[in-house]
């Protein structure tokens, strides 16, 4: 609209004007992502790629959400959702990678492998194979981490090395640890503002866990930060007993979280060791079963937050925290452990805001004896890999959670032999393991709805704009539920156990949905599948939404869609996405005191408090965009 732009420039100068073009497109994005929802209305936009529509680390954004804008798929044809193309990666093994989505390559992984794929027909672009140099202790890898053309990943032998996205040619490798002294990558990395992240695992190899940053054109290690912390570091007066400190665990499962901002990276930390004889290691074990917050930069100590001092039970962090705003602005973080809790913490206090057990869980848990106890969650219950996604539109948290009680039996006086399994003790499954799907309030804590499922719930959980929130579980189902109820919308055997990533994109226009197939577990949780598959989903042509159109003539009925991208071009900006920033003005509670035609008018002949939008003299497509604004927000405040 040229008398818009001339407003601006006569208020703000041309600086202003390129400004406001770029934080439009941002405003548009965050409006479709906020309003489809809110107001129930899944349309394409107006162009073929929407913001937001790749899937850009394992958890999708630094901040760990695993939220997707998009709408094509939705509560109303979820059900039509069928499959597009799958490709077998591999036969019999562990499959708990997470996709990676940049443009129009996937990127994938096995323990060895790394590959990269046509997102829309399946087609392998390259394959690049790790020779190894020792055996693995457990065979395994969750994914890459991508930055500037470049993906990185780690091996199950310690090391971490760079790729070129195009060619899958090695750019660099170096060492992070030794499979013989128990020390492997299984996470996938996280990389930002030059740095490649990663930690190492295994806590009952007889580690000492340590987070390291690499700079990610070179390799060159910039800094590292020890999960037990020793000699005068902050903690160390948390192991009274040396005997365990230098070799306490303290190792790292999965990828992290960072707050760009505040230049903070998350890190989830697990168990102490040995698991079982808490008594030979007393104290609160600093930093185990920890949430650790550092200085991206610098890898220097900022705060923690410990879900269960002097573990017992082998209940690990396993999972990346989950970073978000809860309804009073206020910075939260969400992590969720074996320990069957999801925790939310306000990041200002350090303080957990509440504590929701999303499956099974003893009332006032025990340590393990000589004798046995029964303990639930179990050796494998709780959250393991994949953690809490949040909705921003919603308000809620949703995570998935193993149901599986255990026999836990200590056998104390054990000793430290480096690279072997110090547990300390024995186990053995008790009953069947089943899973939960929970939708938990972001603010409160409290649960909104719990699904429970019939074999163990593994996989990634990615709620979107759509309404919908989806998982997989380890009998192989593929699940679309509804967001706000926990209906299931659509389900799916995919004939092998979901335990990776399982993600959603848009190339050319179209949404789809990937995931991994086929995990054969270490610990056989109803782990079934011999071929590990990458399968692609997406809607049957005739069941997308059509595209709203670019320029709607004044003879064509509102354009309530339309309307909503007007709002978030021009209106956003002063109202906010969910239209309260003006004070005094809720724009999403019009209809109480407005009529169209007033409305209209005003639009037209605003106070002199707001901008005249559309200057004299109208033409036919100003008309048009504001009928269909008007109409817009007056079915937004119906809602």
């Amino acid at each position: 609209m040229k008398s818009y732009h001339s407003n601006c420039r006569s208020f703000f100068g041309e600086w202003m004007v390129r400004f406001v073009g770029s934080f439009l497109g941002l405003q548009a994005v965050m409006l479709s992502a906020t309003l489809a929802a809110t107001v129930g209305l899944g349309v394409s936009g107006e162009t073929s790629y929407t913001p937001g529509g790749d899937w850009e680390s394992y958890n999708k954004t630094l901040d760990g959400q695993r939220y997707s804008p998009l709408t094509q798929i939705n509560t109303k044809n979820a059900s039509l959702l069928s499959e597009v193309c799958r490709v077998k990666i591999d036969s019999g093994i562990q499959f708990q990678a997470g996709p990676v989505v940049i443009k129009d390559t996937m990127f994938l992984t096995t323990a060895t492998d790394t590959i990269a794929l046509n997102p829309v027909t399946c087609a392998i672009k390259w394959r690049h194979t790790y020779q190894r140099s020792q055996d693995a202790w457990l065979p395994v890898n969750r994914g890459v981490a991508y930055l500037n053309g470049r993906v990185f990943r780690g091996t199950d032998e310690g090391r971490l090395f760079a790729l070129d996205a195009k060619t899958g040619a090695e750019l660099w490798s170096n060492i992070v640890g030794d499979m013989r002294a128990g020390q492997a990558i299984t996470a996938a990395p996280i990389a930002w503002n030059g740095l490649v992240i990663i930690g190492v695992a295994f806590s009952e190899g007889g580690i000492r866990g340590r987070i390291l940053a690499y700079d990610a054109a070179t390799g060159r290690e910039v800094w590292r930060f020890h999960t037990i912390p020793i000699g005068d570091e902050i903690g160390a007066d948390t192991w009274p007993d040396k005997n365990w400190s230098g070799h306490g665990g303290g190792g790292t499962w999965s990828t992290f979280a960072i707050d760009p901002i505040s230049a903070e990276v998350f890190i989830p930390v697990a168990n102490p060791i040995p698991d079982y004889t808490p008594a030979e290691r007393p104290g609160a074990n600093l930093f185990t079963n920890s949430v650790v917050v550092l200085d991206a930069r610098t890898g220097k100590l900022k705060w923690w937050y410990q879900l269960l001092a002097n573990d017992g039970r082998d209940y690990d962090l396993a999972a990346a925290p989950m970073l978000y705003s809860n309804s009073k602005g206020e910075e939260m973080v969400a992590a969720a452990g074996k320990d069957g809790y999801l925790h939310l913490v306000n990041r200002a206090t350090h303080a957990a805001v509440s504590k929701t057990p999303v499956t099974t869980v003893d009332e006032i848990p025990t340590s393990p004896t000589p004798e046995g106890i029964k303990a639930c969650p179990g050796i494998a219950g709780g959250v393991l890999w994949n953690g809490p996604a949040h909705d921003p539109v919603r308000k809620t948290v949703f995570v998935g959670a193993l149901d599986a009680c255990s026999l836990m039996v200590s056998e104390p006086g054990s000793k430290v032999v480096v690279g072997t399994n110090n547990i300390g003790g024995q186990w053995k499954f008790l009953g069947a393991q089943t899973g939960w799907i929970t939708a938990v309030d972001a603010d409160t804590g409290k649960i909104r709805w719990k699904l429970h499922t019939d074999a163990p719930v593994l996989s990634g959980v990615t709620p979107t704009a759509g309404g919908i929130v989806m998982a997989g579980d380890n009998w192989g189902n593929f699940m679309m539920l509804n967001s706000d109820t926990g209906e299931i919308l659509k389900k799916v055997a995919t004939g092998g156990s979901m335990a990776g990533g399982l993600v959603t994109y848009e190339q050319q226009g179209k949404q789809y949905v990937a995931f991994t197939s086929g995990n054969i577990s270490r610990t056989l949780l109803g782990a079934y599948g011999r071929a590990a598959n990458l399968i692609v989903m997406a809607l049957p042509k005739s069941a997308e939404a059509k595209p709203a159109k670019a320029k709607p003539r004044l003879s064509l009925k509102p354009d309530v869609n339309h309307g909503r991208n007007v709002y978030g071009a021009l209106c956003s900006i002063c109202h906010g996405v969910e239209g309260k920033r003006v004070p005094g003005t809720d724009m999403a509670k019009l209809s109480g005191t407005w009529n169209k035609e007033h409305l209209i008018k005003f639009i037209k002949e605003p106070s002199p408090a707001m901008a005249k939008t559309f200057a004299e003299p109208l033409d036919e497509n100003d008309e048009a965009d504001i009928r269909d604004v008007t109409e817009f927000l007056l079915q937004w405040s119906r809602q």
